[in-house]
């Protein structure tokens, strides 16, 4: 049996059904909240690494996005030899690209694209990048350090125009939110969150009605705490002993509790691993994760495998991570503790703005 959830319309909304409380609004677009009017016809190409998603994006469309075709070939010296099918018929139509930059060597294909779809006519261009893949170099600590994530967005602020006007770029849950100025106004940013996601799942569990959440530190708890203002809160922190960061309570409290430990990626996962011993030290029922962006490098998520345990002490309960990293997603398919929430409904609600 699968570990794919598609939640319902309703429940990717960045408006919460159950109360109006601005705490707990994610920034997300609403499929239902766009007039009928308004609703509009969209071609999505797509990186092969991400057929499975755009197929999901098309399928919960109601009809609004039709998939498109790219062949992806390359060249004897490795340099890609690409052709955007029927290029005539895109004339004048709303287009996306759901990309994935989640290495280094595919990046300079994918550009390529992007930046030859604007000038085939279209009417509008979007481009649907789920994780964005240098977000965590954002800073200049000493002179000489080089902040890629800026480097990576004047890339995409060079996005050629459309016949509508700039492209649309849709990112969700950017490592830290000032690197939404690091992108020109040749393009408009999209900032969307999964959060939405886990908040539907959350309330589908059989002990709903026991949950915390808890950020593995401070800069989680500023992400993300104003999307969480109706749950009870752990704040964890790093502190130094030595050479060694060691992880500990800052406030809150776990005891009998199902605590899920939010943040926006995980590469090597030892954060929430000593997150949740010290979580399961503090008495807590059960301990869960949920990030957006599961890239685990290396097959780091080998560390989580297996788990999906009764008690807080023997390890996750559930890891949840969305689509946004394929390759993670075909590894980690109907592997215990790991679920999967998908981000094409989100995505399909996106394109129609």
């Amino acid at each position: 049996m699968s570990n794919h959830i598609l939640l319902k319309p309703s429940a990717v909304s960045g408006h919460d059904p159950e109360t109006s409380d601005y705490r707990i609004t994610a920034p997300n677009v609403g499929a239902m909240e766009v007039p009928e009017e308004l609703k509009r016809d969209c071609l999505l190409f797509y990186y092969p690494d991400c057929e499975q998603l755009a197929r999901r994006v098309a399928e919960c469309s109601e009809g609004k996005v039709e998939l498109a075709e790219i062949t992806w070939k390359r060249f004897a010296d490795g340099f890609p030899n690409l052709f955007v099918k029927d290029a005539i018929r895109i004339r004048n139509r709303h287009v996306a690209f759901l990309a994935s930059f989640h290495k280094p060597s595919v990046i300079f294909e994918q550009i390529s694209i992007i930046y030859q779809l604007p000038r085939l006519f279209v009417g509008s261009f979007t481009l649907v990048l789920p994780y964005f893949p240098t977000g965590t170099a954002e800073r200049v600590e000493a002179e000489g350090d080089v902040a890629t994530a800026f480097t990576l967005a004047r890339i995409i602020s060079n996005i050629p125009l459309a016949r509508g006007g700039p492209a649309s770029v849709v990112i969700f849950d950017i490592h830290a939110l000032q690197e939404r100025f690091y992108f020109g106004d040749q393009v408009l940013p999209l900032f969307e969150s999964g959060i939405p996601l886990l908040r539907e799942r959350l309330r589908q569990l059989p002990d709903a009605s026991n949950i915390t959440i808890a950020y593995p530190d401070e800069g989680a708890w500023k992400r993300f705490h104003y999307q969480f203002g109706d749950y009870p809160e752990v704040i964890c922190t790093k502190v130094r002993d030595g050479d060694k960061r060691i992880v500990r309570l800052k406030e809150g409290t776990a005891r009998g509790r199902h605590v899920v430990i939010v943040d926006d990626l995980v590469q090597s996962g030892g954060t929430l691993i000593e997150c949740q011993k010290l979580l399961a030290t503090q008495g807590a029922a059960h301990v869960s994760a949920y990030v957006t962006h599961g890239v685990f490098p290396k097959e780091s998520w080998r560390r989580f495998e297996g788990e999906g345990s009764n008690g807080a002490a023997d390890g996750f309960k559930y890891f949840w991570i969305t689509d946004s990293c394929p390759a993670t997603v075909e590894a980690v398919t109907d592997r215990a503790p790991f679920e999967v929430l998908s981000l094409a409904q989100p995505i399909a609600a996106a394109l129609q703005i």
